[in-house]
């Protein structure tokens, strides 16, 4: 039997200074509590002290950052060493470290704390157990010795041998039976007797094989017979045994083959200790360490062990299903009512999903905080992993009444449901996990169900995201440049900067693959101005080139790189350093970002405006402009939205609405001072009549789409004039 370890409590912000007298008075109340429960040669005094220094080991284990519970178990050991041997006694000692050690300590009711206890309590018995099966052990291996003395000194001293033999058959404390290779019970001792409840006579009347257990492993029995054939000599295992009165009784059973001086096999012996309390305890212990103490709910590590017992058993053709639920503003209720009155919430959802998740095939269980999972583990197919999220949730609709409070609390499920084949725990774990969030990003109150194309794509999101910083750092970014044309001269009067990524996985990816993770990541800011010192060293070839007829260069900002501090410093840095006139860059901002300017990102505009950069509004039209905070805002240009261009494709007659709604923006700007470029034109019906609206530039497919700089060059070689 392996002595069982207790679990280690997930890492929680608590400490605790405990005072040396708070240590003095827990161990003089321990030692009060196991006086008399073993016999120890020592006296009170004597083993205070000893329990003092015990109580040092489990208390700074207990308060220490980062927990460790192992010091617990050489405690249990070494109570073993000083003969504190007895149930009663590391029954006492567990209830010592349960509640008493918060009291005497003051500790308070902080749940981290009561699973260190816990996690302690364990430790200390599975020391305690390990100590007890060696002291056992070790007394077997001298009981079965003195059977291979005697047998050994039977010519010698056959009668002092057995009188020896007697007195240790008759006296000991663990059961004793003798049978041939037959398997019929010669002798048995008082011990063995009292353990099986049987009367010795009843018991020399039975064999071994009335011995067996319905419960018994088969390859208990396979070894047995290994041994009667003379193929080992011992063996050892946990069995159980059922009494006359139906009560069972767990043992710790030692079986040895005696031969003859032939080497032919004679006798088995078996050595057995009643270990039935010791079981006991371990399982009450077990259910502690498996179950959530505020609500009584099956922990994570018993859903996991329960988890992963379905995939290893079942076939792979069945199919398992998890409901992964999180509570929707609990932490609202928490925080405003008191953690009171969120302790009582989970208790009673968990009362409302234990009555719904009924049957030995469904397992329901806390997995921490206000997250709960339940598992189907013969699953009848999606439908029925729905029908039971569906009945969750109307659930949790129904007012929950808690201290004069009427709660009504909502909740969001991740449904996964598969067949078993190629599963593991962990990776039905995530994706419930993953599910989960998809469920509350999509409203919360409802469900959601596993997605494996929708997963892909994140899993590459996630990938692309990783290798973003290497990507910078390794050049596999580039940058392509779209022209800007006069609309009455066709002449390029600008280009814009568009970057690119050419990934050695998934080659070229557009700006729509990893923009939009570059700003989650805060990567979109070294990445703005890697694209803005290129763009600059580009234009200043240009500039170089062509002089006064190059083109500027109009690079976009996201709206993290726009609010940054070091912007201004940044691009003076890089104009300094390319040699760029000022005028020769354009920064062009989405119209909701610059239309939410604050204070300190408005100045760093301003600075920008002063310096001699070109500011550009993008996109513009699609946005919630506040006209009259645009007149104040420093900007050159804008640009109006391509969408607006769908409308005037057709050459004979224009959609009315998009012309009227460009000829208003373009009137808007020139009120404003300002220039206008119309994006997206692809057809010479949109440019002749974005033309005649007043636009002075454009920009889109029917001109040149975004190419390279040497590719860019040549088109502006080609129209100088």
């Amino acid at each position: 039997m392996t002595g069982w370890t207790a679990p280690v409590p997930s890492a929680h912000e608590v400490t605790a200074e405990v005072s040396q007298a708070d240590r003095r008075r827990f161990a003089a109340v321990w030692a009060q509590a196991l006086m008399g429960t073993s016999y120890v040669p020592m006296t009170s005094a004597e083993v205070e002290g000893k329990l003092y220094g015990y109580t040092d080991r489990l208390v700074d284990a207990l308060v220490s950052e980062s927990f460790d519970a192992s010091p617990a178990r050489s405690v249990g050991v070494d109570l073993v060493g000083v003969h504190f041997t007895s149930a009663e006694s590391l029954a006492r000692t567990v209830e010592m470290i349960g509640d008493e050690i918060l009291d005497v300590l003051h500790l308070g009711e902080d749940p981290v704390w009561r699973a260190r206890v816990a996690a302690l309590q364990g430790a200390l018995c599975s020391g305690f157990v390990q100590a007890s099966r060696k002291r056992t052990l070790d007394e077997q291996e001298a009981i079965r010795q003195a059977v291979l003395d005697a047998r050994d000194a039977v010519e010698q001293a056959l009668r002092t041998s057995e009188a020896r033999f007697r007195a240790i058959f008759t006296e000991a404390a663990i059961g004793i039976g003798i049978a041939d290779t037959h398997g019929r019970i010669l002798e048995v001792n008082d011990s063995l007797s009292r353990i099986m409840g049987r009367p010795a006579e009843e018991l020399r009347r039975m064999q071994v094989d009335d011995m067996i257990h319905p419960d018994d492993p088969e390859s208990t029995w396979r070894t047995y017979e290994e041994l009667v054939r003379g193929d080992r000599d011992q063996f050892r295992t946990e069995k159980q045994f059922v009494r006359p009165s139906g009560k069972t009784v767990w043992t710790e059973l030692f079986v040895s083959l005696i031969r003859d001086e032939s080497g032919k096999p004679i006798y088995q012996v078996a050595l057995i200790e009643d270990v039935t309390d010791r079981r006991e305890l371990q399982e009450r212990l077990r259910y502690q360490a498996m179950h959530d103490p505020l609500t009584r709910l099956p922990n994570r590590a018993l859903f996991l062990e329960r988890l992963g017992a379905v995939l290893e058993r079942q076939r792979p053709e069945d199919r398992v299903a998890l409901c992964y639920m999180d509570l929707d503003g609990f932490k609202v209720i928490n925080d405003s009512l008191g953690h009171h009155v969120g302790d009582s919430l989970l208790g009673a959802v968990s009362e409302r999903l234990d009555s719904i998740v009924q049957g030995d095939d469904r397992l329901v269980a806390r997995m921490g905080g206000d997250e709960f999972v339940i598992l189907i583990e013969r699953s009848a197919g999606t439908e029925q992993a729905i029908e039971i999220a569906d009945q969750v949730l109307s659930a949790m609709t129904e007012p929950i009444r808690i201290d004069g409070h009427q709660l009504t609390v909502g909740a969001s499920i991740g449904i996964v449901e598969r067949p078993v084949a190629d599963q593991t725990a962990a990776e039905l774990m995530r994706d419930a996990d993953v599910t989960l969030y998809w469920a509350k990003a999509g409203g919360k109150g409802g469900w959601a169900l596993f997605d494996p194309e929708r997963n892909a794509n994140e899993v590459a999101r996630m990938h692309l995201s990783a290798s973003m910083p290497a990507a910078l750092e390794s050049d596999e970014f580039y940058v392509d440049y779209q022209p800007l044309i006069g609309l009455r001269d066709d002449r390029v009067v600008g280009v814009e900067a568009l970057v690119r990524w050419w990934h050695p996985e998934f080659g070229r990816l557009g700006p729509d693959k990893f923009i939009g993770l570059a700003e989650e990541t805060g990567l979109i800011v070294p990445l703005g101005r890697w694209v803005l010192r290129r763009a600059c060293q580009q234009a200043k070839r240009w500039q170089d080139i062509f002089g006064d007829a190059a083109p500027f260069v109009s690079v976009n900002l996201a709206v993290r790189q726009f609010r940054d501090p070091n912007l201004v410093a940044d691009v003076s840095a890089i104009l300094e350093e390319t040699g760029l006139a000022p005028h020769r860059l354009q920064l062009e901002l989405t119209e909701s970002a610059i239309m939410g300017t604050t204070d300190e990102p408005f100045k760093a505009l301003r600075a920008l405006w002063r310096m001699g950069v070109r500011i550009a509004i993008d996109d513009f039209g699609t946005g919630y402009s506040n006209l009259a905070y645009l007149r104040h805002l420093p900007v050159h240009e804008l640009k109006v939205a391509g969408s607006f261009m769908q409308g005037l494709r057709d050459p004979d007659q224009a959609d009315p609405v998009d012309a009227r709604i460009v000829g208003t923006l373009v009137d808007l700007a020139h009120t404003l001072g300002l220039t206008v470029t119309a994006e997206g034109v692809e057809t010479q019906a949109q440019a002749r009549r974005v033309a005649e609206l007043g636009c002075e530039t454009g920009q889109g497919y029917l001109y040149a789409r975004p190419g390279t700089p040497q590719a860019t060059t040549e088109y502006i070689s080609d129209h100088l004039e």
